[in-house]
């Protein structure tokens, strides 16, 4: 294994396999840090963890014992993979866990860039835009987990850490990769070794890849990822086959949990569609008045392509986790998708489609899948995935996808080659 990753949730996770694969890597996932080695032919192992969310503490822990595992391998870099929109709070764990990772590999420069520009998130002068709107305008203010409040990711990851924080500008980066990697070795110098980079193109993420490839540990979003293959190809390091993919015919159901935007829009183009849809209700859940089983028998009875879904307008989610705690409430929420995967799946359910990622994360765990093989691109951040002989899933961050995602996974889960 060459390149060594560490994700903070599953969907992410499986963004970041996309972008290996699409690069040329030979990429498995695994859910949470395997108790056996590696197939020798991966090329790039990814570490997919629900640690976004929990105590930091906790956070750092599971990181580090999935480093161990990564190094012992051989991995020659460790890529620390967090959500594009730095999803954190003051407290953490993006900070926490960097610095953790930092001190294990001896690393005393690391770059952070979640810019993924083919999803619209890009960095300018250390500030992070979603499209043509800063992060604390864009929607994700209003996360139930974690509300990103302010754009300026030096001052955000500043909260975080006992590092300094500095910047590697723009236009650094635009002078090449010899240009990048000096100024984010004059900010280590200058006693600011923990530094957000710009980047508004792919091309800028390139050239990043390019500066980093000698650094042990880099962090960022998937599309920090793009430039690194090539560092390996350079070396003659990599298997020049292309993966194939093999879809599954079956029936189809989805799954979501998300309250992103551009979830709300693809369930709600989903109902316009006339496609079967079951709204959950979190106060039923929590009162017990239903269930998993309910929704599964429910699912299971429709033709076409049935979508379970609980993503309600912010507002709306905000007083049930005031009544509730918000704790309770995504605790509930998630074992009540990991349930409803299982029976769907013993149901006969082949192909399946989630959508967050912590309902993401509670179905791959429900259904106690701890490898999966990374497939073709369905949207830009989502490929699709095989885990075991019958099964297949679109595991979709909550902000990715076009309206019509949940048709399009459908399609591409059953397609061949």
């Amino acid at each position: 294994m060459l390149l060594g990753c560490i994700g903070d949730d599953f969907t992410g996770s499986s963004d970041l396999g996309n972008t290996l694969v699409k690069a040329g890597m030979r990429t498995v996932q695994y859910s949470g840090t395997p108790t056996h080695p590696a197939d020798p032919s991966v090329e790039a192992g990814i570490v997919a963890l629900k640690s976004r969310s929990i105590p930091a503490s906790e956070a750092v822990r599971q990181s580090l014992q999935a480093l161990d595992w990564l190094r012992d391998q051989g991995c020659r870099q460790i890529l620390f993979k967090y959500c594009s929109t730095f999803d954190s709070t003051p407290a953490g764990n993006i900070g926490p866990v960097s610095e953790a990772l930092a001190d294990a590999l001896g690393a005393d420069r690391v770059i952070f860039c979640p810019a993924f520009p083919g999803t619209g998130r890009t960095i300018y002068q250390g500030h992070l835009f979603v499209a043509d709107r800063l992060l604390s305008d864009s929607g994700m203010e209003h996360h139930p987990l974690t509300p990103m409040t302010d754009p300026d990711l030096r001052r955000w990851l500043g909260l975080q850490t006992v590092r300094a924080v500095g910047h590697l500008p723009a236009a650094a980066v635009w002078q090449g990769s010899d240009a990048a990697l000096a100024r984010l070795e004059a900010e280590a110098e200058a006693g600011r070794p923990f530094v957000i980079a710009d980047a508004i193109r792919d091309q800028d993420l390139l050239t990043l890849g390019r500066a980093v490839a000698n650094l042990p540990l880099i962090t960022g979003g998937s599309g920090i990822a793009l430039g690194l293959p090539d560092n390996f190809r350079t070396q003659g390091l990599l298997n020049l086959a292309t993966p194939s993919w093999r879809g599954e015919a079956g029936p189809v159901a989805a799954l979501s949990g998300s309250c992103s935007r551009a979830t709300r829009a693809q369930v709600a183009h989903h109902v316009a569609s006339g496609a079967p849809a079951l709204e959950i209700d979190a106060e039923a859940v929590l009162a017990g008045r239903t269930t998993a089983e309910d929704a599964a028998t429910w699912a299971l009875a429709q033709p076409g392509l049935p979508l379970v879904y609980s993503s309600a307008d912010p507002e709306a989610v905000r007083q049930v986790q005031d009544r509730h705690g918000a704790t309770e409430v995504a605790t509930r929420l998630d074992a009540f998708f990991a349930a409803t995967a299982r029976l769907l799946v013993a149901g006969g359910v082949t192909r399946l489609i989630t959508a967050g990622g912590e309902t993401s994360g509670a179905v791959v765990e429900g259904l106690e899948l701890s490898t999966l093989e990374i497939g073709p691109e369905i949207d830009p951040g989502v490929p699709a995935m095989r885990a075991g002989e019958r099964l297949v899933l679109a595991l979709k961050s909550g902000n990715f996808g076009a309206e019509n995602f949940f048709a399009k996974a459908a399609v591409m889960l059953e397609a061949g080659t």
